[in-house]
């Protein structure tokens, strides 16, 4: 479907009407409540003309005791059915909340990560904008599409009363009408502009707050400042627009509300003259053209909000249709023995950009120990990745044991593998919650033992709370070889059966880096290994290496072999 088309019809996906449809009893209540409530609100104007055409001339006391009890129940009833609206608005809400909530996140886990578009802030603005659907359908704005059929029966009843007198609210209807309709194609427009500069202006504050270190220390401040007045300003001018347009219906509204009013009495005095109409009549009546295009106003501030939840639907729409991980009926294992085969692989993380891997042919047979060697960018990394599943290629194959990778489901491949990307990320929460992640296999003693094979455990058991340190965003605090180590231990804990590490010692003293080593050495045996490094005493760990240049695999064989080449060209190239 093309974007034009999208644009023009709308309609729900199934991950957000579905929890609607399950609310529909509520929904229903609600809008019982709605036709009681705009039914009771006929007693106001009919007690008043009652008054003053039957109780003020003939001074009845009594029958004003009678409808003043009678009002005053209407009134209780009015209250306590509002109250009851307004309840269950707030308990659909939630429900829908909770549940669509849920879905986008777990969206969010098992989307391909090539269906992430732009940078984090503005990904992140996208997810968001679930708030936005989420006050729609739980606004008590939501029941003026109820009240709008009510407007006839107000008509109606105008109509009984004072006869040709419903001309006037009756003339404010298509007033309204017509300038929320020709407000709604340029509060789409500028609905659009203003979502996508303040997704600018949410990637540009994620990306300084993310950052924030290395900008003081680049001094890259004033470059970040201008990039927020840029976005700052764009925002602002595109939500003053959008705002001076839906002003233009919302104030319409009511200014027809109070012509209404007006246009009533000045003509139910003409028709009082006339003997056509009494003044309780004329009471009556301006009380209920007020309540004709009452819900006309309502209608209008929510026609403004409709096109903002249109937009954020069409925005997160794109993310919950976007492509999973899973597709298929992918095969569910258990265990994997790890063979890793690279059949003619070719990767392009951008679909019309230079290919990072080129024709890459490699097999690491199980408990093999590999070493990736290559130049910065040479596309080491990408392998690891790939074989993570968290990409895949355009061409080639990349199998595990012997079936290719997107056939094996990946909760079940990533639980054998133990991976240290070269980031070393970690999360907010206590050290235990970094190495053991919630996983329910490895329990104390594990994350100990893997704690200790990494190093993490000689600096936490001097510490008075020990794993329960808890660590702020991404480890600040932490020096980079213990956020290493952390990370490390992460990839150990549970011992998988594939061990993926990239560039695991890169902040690690020559010390602390030995002594990893040595501890490595024995742990990694009977494991399949592939480590992606610069430094050469990792080497220690491999029995093999696998030279990538320009994406291309142009040296593969025994660790010492390959050393030794290396070493010869090195040595040409001198002299």
């Amino acid at each position: 479907m093309s974007e034009q088309a999208r644009d023009t019809r709308f309609h729900l996906a199934p991950w957000l009407w579905r929890p609607i449809a399950a609310r529909k009893a509520l929904y229903v209540q609600v809008g019982l409540a709605a036709v009681v409530i705009n039914l009771l609100s006929l007693a106001t104007s009919l007690f008043s003309m009652t008054v003053y055409d039957r109780v003020v001339p003939n001074n009845a006391i009594e029958s004003l005791i009678a409808l003043s009890i009678g009002i005053a129940i209407v009134l209780i009833a009015d209250f306590i059915l509002k109250s009851i609206r307004a309840y269950f608005i707030d308990i659909a809400g939630a429900k829908i909340d909770g549940e669509v909530g849920n879905a986008i996140f777990a969206k969010l886990l098992s989307m391909k990560l090539d269906g992430k578009r732009g940078s984090t802030g503005a990904f992140a603005g996208v997810v968001r904008e679930f708030e936005t659907l989420r006050d729609f359908f739980t606004s008590a704005t939501l029941t003026a599409f109820v009240d709008v059929p009510f407007i006839l029966l107000f008509l109606l009843v105008i109509f009984a009363i004072g006869g040709k007198l419903v001309l006037v609210p009756l003339a404010m209807v298509p007033l309204v009408v017509g300038v929320s309709l020709l407000t709604r194609p340029a509060l789409e427009r500028l609905s659009g502009d203003m979502m996508k500069q303040g997704l600018n202006k949410q990637g540009v504050l994620v990306e300084t707050v993310g950052g924030i270190e290395t900008i003081k220390a680049a001094r890259a401040g004033p470059m970040f400042a201008k990039r927020w007045d840029r976005a700052l300003q764009t925002h602002s001018a595109s939500g003053l627009r959008q705002r001076l347009v839906a002003t233009i219906a919302t104030t319409t509204a009511m200014s027809a509300q109070n012509i209404s009013y007006i246009g009533t009495v000045v003509t139910g005095v003409h028709l009082i003259g006339t003997g056509e109409l009494t003044m309780g009549g004329l009471i009556a009546c301006s009380i209920l053209s007020g309540r004709c295009v009452a819900p006309l106003g309502q209608v209008a501030q929510l026609l403004t909000k409709l096109t903002s939840t249109k937009t954020a639907y069409r925005e997160l729409d794109r993310v919950m249709t976007g492509p999973d991980e899973v597709s298929g009926s992918p095969v569910r294992r258990t265990s994997f023995d790890g063979a890793i085969d690279f059949r003619n692989v070719t990767f392009r993380y951008a679909p019309d950009g230079p290919p990072v891997l080129d024709k890459v042919t490699f097999a690491i047979k199980p408990g093999e120990r590999v070493a990736l060697l290559g130049r910065v960018g040479s596309g080491k990394s990408t392998i690891l990745r790939l074989a993570m599943a968290l990409r895949h290629p355009q061409e080639g194959a990349v199998l595990v044991d012997g079936v290719d990778i997107r056939q094996h489901h990946p909760e079940d491949l990533r639980a054998s593998i133990g991976a240290v990307l070269q980031e070393g990320l970690l999360f907010s929460g206590s050290v235990r919650d970094n190495i053991a992640l919630g996983r329910e296999h490895v329990d104390d003693e594990e994350m100990i033992r893997a704690a200790t094979l990494s190093g993490t455990h000689s600096f936490m058991a001097n510490l008075a709370n020990g794993y329960e340190l808890g660590l702020a965003d991404r480890g600040e605090g932490l020096s980079g070889g213990q956020r290493q180590s952390i990370a490390i231990a992460r990839a150990l804990a549970a011992k998988p059966k594939i061990l993926l590490m990239d560039e695991p010692t890169s902040a690690m003293d020559a010390g602390t880096e030995t002594a990893l080593i040595q501890r490595l050495s024995d742990e990694t045996k009977g494991r399949t290994l592939l480590v992606v490094t610069h430094r050469p005493p990792l080497l220690q760990l491999v029995d093999r290496i696998i030279l990538i240049e320009g994406g291309r695999a142009v040296l593969d064989g025994p660790r010492d072999d390959v050393l030794a080449t290396l070493s010869g060209k090195n040595q040409g190239r001198v002299q």
